[in-house]
């Protein structure tokens, strides 16, 4: 191996300062722990919401379900009232 690939191959990763190649392994294992670093900041950055917030944010969902359900409900039984009593005539 030339000087040339050696350096190459440094900067891409694929070998040590001494310029010995790293094997797959350890190029897997580099960008692993890459990844977990970069996961780690990412949740950093996050705004968790406080216990009270992510209650007030259930009870809202729990309230527009209900709400939907209801008039779902209320709008398909009525067709099929509708429907049943023009076939009826």
């Amino acid at each position: 191996m030339n000087r040339e690939t050696k350096r190459l191959m440094q900067r891409q990763g694929q070998a040590r300062p001494d310029g010995t190649a790293t094997g797959r392994r350890d190029a897997a294992q580099q960008a692993a722990q890459r990844r977990q670093r970069e996961v780690r900041d990412e949740m950093r950055q996050v705004a968790w919401p406080t216990r009270p917030e992510v209650a007030n944010y259930t009870a809202i969902v729990g309230t527009v379900l209900i709400i939907m359900i209801s008039v779902i409900f209320g709008l398909n039984y009525s067709f099929s009232k509708a429907i049943t009593w023009l076939y009826q005539r």
